[in-house]
């Protein structure tokens, strides 16, 4: 009971840590993007920013997370299981990471989605060499794809969702608190960790990019960082003694970015376009063309995010039938949901 108290309070500490970092070192990077003119320009239709703003954000998420885990490394004894899985995190952190900075600096053209997918799907294997991946599923072989996959997938989610100011950094902030909550009772430390220190990033980060004054974006260095933390976190803990599907908790806890996701790339295929270009065809873009505002729609996105980390909990505890019935009800609710902000028509 002891060891479980000691480590709420480590948990603590690193959410408040990574918090205050995060928040302390985006108006210094914000100060450098100005400097070197790191700006994202509304280059093109698809941009919803007026103005020039600056960018790379992502680089004060990725520094309060590295060193607050690195600060936790000296502080406390990890688990020699922990620190491995941690450092398997940090590394192919670090990959998606450098990507992101390389993408943001060729804006407004960007990389290529082939090489982005190409660097994510190592980034995933280095996953997998540190026994991160999917364990109920064989051969071993199939395991690993089926990561690079998720991986990749879930990284390009929340890349995709960063169309609204705190729209990325709330989902991604909700859902590792959603993790952390979860994972609590089997202590699976290196995922209680790593999602404390990573919602105290994200959630420090938000103040500036929602401020009017000092907005900074967090660019694809951070969306990307993002994703490939959450997915690599997803993967850390077995979330059900009780029935057998609870192992799919994540898909709601991360359904937003992954709903958003799939929503867009369907409209886009059902209009004859590429899934892979951008378009304003996104959830969030459709409510604001309905007439509500950016701040209205980002707090109820994170209102929904942190309700289905609450049914995610609920799956991991319920049996399984009951499980089906709510993962049942909320594909229902989002086919709905789908039908109606597809009929709405978006000025180009």
């Amino acid at each position: 009971m002891q060891t479980f108290v000691d480590n709420w309070k480590l948990y603590l500490w690193a959410l408040g840590a990574a918090g205050t970092l995060s928040w302390i070192l985006t108006p210094g990077v914000r100060w450098a993007a100005v400097r070197f003119d790191w700006l994202d320009h509304p280059s093109s239709s698809v941009k919803t920013h007026k103005v020039a703003t600056p960018s790379l954000g992502g680089i004060a998420i990725f520094l309060a997370y590295t060193g607050t885990l690195l600060l936790l490394r000296y502080q406390t004894q990890f688990p020699t299981g922990t620190l491995r899985s941690l450092r398997g995190l940090l590394v192919g952190g670090t990959m998606v990471f450098a990507l992101g900075i390389v993408d943001d600096l060729k804006k407004p053209q960007g990389l290529g989605f082939k090489s982005k997918f190409a660097v994510q799907a190592l980034a995933a294997c280095v996953l997998s060499y540190f026994d991160i991946r999917i364990h109920f599923v064989s051969p071993d072989y199939l395991a690993v794809a089926l990561t690079a996959v998720w991986v990749v997938g879930i990284t390009n989610a929340f890349n995709i969702v960063d169309i609204m100011d705190g729209l990325s950094a709330s989902q991604a902030a909700v859902a590792a608190l959603a993790f952390l909550m979860i994972s609590l009772p089997s202590e699976e430390l290196y995922v209680n960790f790593a999602s404390a220190a990573l919602a105290g990033a994200a959630a420090g980060f938000l103040p500036w990019n929602l401020s009017h004054k000092a907005k900074i974006f967090m660019g694809d260095s951070g969306s990307m960082l993002l994703g490939f933390l959450l997915a690599g976190i997803s993967l850390g803990t077995r979330y059900s003694d009780v029935n057998n599907i609870g192992v799919y908790a994540p898909l709601l806890i991360l359904l937003v970015p992954m709903y958003d996701t799939f929503f867009v790339m369907y409209l886009r295929l059902r209009q004859g376009k590429s899934p892979f270009l951008g378009s304003k065809d996104h959830f969030a873009l459709r409510l604001e063309e309905l007439g509500y505002s950016r701040r209205t729609i980002v707090l109820w996105a994170a209102g929904a995010a942190g309700f289905l980390g609450f049914l995610a909990f609920l799956v991991t505890q319920l049996p399984t039938a009951w499980a089906l019935c709510l993962y049942l009800v909320v594909v229902i609710e989002l086919l709905i949901l789908s039908h109606h902000l597809a009929q709405v028509t978006m000025r180009d």
